[in-house]
């Protein structure tokens, strides 16, 4: 699903505690001089402070001097402590920086490659809300997914949980071509502005025109748009909250068994599944296979090749290969039909 960041954050974490370091013994180092000056040349506070920092940044003692031999040997020893608290504090700065640099170019390369073996995989376009609970789903079924995002907090967050990311307008067709949108198995344009919506669709269909495209309206009026711009299929979260909302009012049975479907609290789920030429069940009537007795499945609808659509098929239906099944059942037993309807043998 998703390449892990676990030794790659190791390697970013070991430069910012050498950096914080520096910054502990910088800050100890003006502490001890500010605290020694003041000890043994009973100066103030602010004059020690003048001093010590004259003497870390070698710019040499000026209008106030040490002037007791103690002083001195202080100021002597300090000089040479401070000149190595200096040095480290840059030295780290710069490794830090460095190495920093090359574990960001070294990541993004290996983003890079790994993205470009990508086959048959999804397109998200857009972290938001609606985007974010698509990748949650993606991540429970085990789907690979590449994700087109901006927002630098959400990079990171999605990075850290092993998700590829690209760091990229999704609008632009360098992005999308990036992302492997002409080997990708659909897209979903889910970015809050319909604009920026129209224009992704519009240029992954030009790009790809077997892609599957599922748009995200934010308004309305915008559904017809992105219908013609090449969208699948819109979907409007406010028309389907409302929606949801009716039905909850109206038929709350209902809603609670959709719910716990969605839940998966009943272990229940759908399925869509395509019956390949090898497969048992081409060319067999319904009532003559083991969905129903030994798996326990319950065909939906049943969708031939030519588009027609057989809701709530009979035992007499005639399964033919190159049909779409939508199915419900238990997970087991939807992944053993699926097996069965690409041609899979049971073991």
């Amino acid at each position: 699903m998703g390449f892990k960041l676990s030794s790659g954050s190791r390697i970013i974490r070991a430069p910012r505690f050498r950096l914080r370091y520096a910054l502990v013994a910088i800050v100890v180092a003006v502490a001890l001089g500010t605290l020694g000056f003041h000890l043994l040349e009973e100066w103030t506070f602010s004059d020690s402070l003048y001093v010590t920092l004259q003497t870390l940044t070698t710019v040499g003692y000026g209008d106030v001097t040490p002037q007791t031999a103690a002083g001195r040997v202080f100021a002597s020893l300090y000089m040479f402590m401070g000149v190595g608290v200096v040095l480290y504090v840059l030295t780290s700065s710069v490794q830090t920086i460095v190495q920093s640099e090359m574990i960001a170019a070294f990541g993004e390369r290996r983003r890079a490659r790994e993205m470009s073996k990508l086959q048959d995989h999804f397109i998200i376009c857009g972290a938001g809300r609606v985007g974010s609970r698509i990748i949650s789903q993606m991540q429970a079924a085990r789907v690979h997914f590449v994700v087109i995002e901006t927002n630098e907090p959400k990079v990171t967050e999605l990075l850290e949980s092993g998700v590829h990311v690209l760091v990229r307008d999704a609008t632009l067709e360098e992005s999308l071509r990036e992302a492997g949108v002409e080997r990708a198995r659909g897209l979903a344009a889910c970015l809050p502005d319909d604009a920026e919506n129209v224009y992704v669709v519009l240029t992954a269909r030009g790009l790809n025109t077997q892609l599957h495209i599922v748009a995200r309206a934010v308004e309305e009026q915008a559904e017809e748009k992105l219908i013609r711009a090449g969208a699948n299929r819109v979907v409007a979260p406010t028309i389907i909250g409302s929606h949801r909302m009716a039905q909850a009012l109206m038929k709350p049975a209902v809603a609670d068994f959709m719910d716990s479907i969605a839940a998966e609290n009943l272990d229940l789920g759908f399925e869509q599944l395509e019956v390949m030429p090898g497969s048992v069940y081409a060319g067999r009537k319904l009532r003559f296979t083991n969905i129903r007795s030994e798996l326990d499945v319950v065909i939906v609808t049943m969708r031939r090749k030519n588009g027609d659509m057989i809701f709530n098929p009979s035992g007499d239906a005639i399964i033919e290969a190159g049909d779409l099944l939508i199915a419900i059942g238990k997970a087991e037993s939807l992944a053993e039909l699926s097996a069965l309807a690409r041609g899979v043998k049971r073991s």
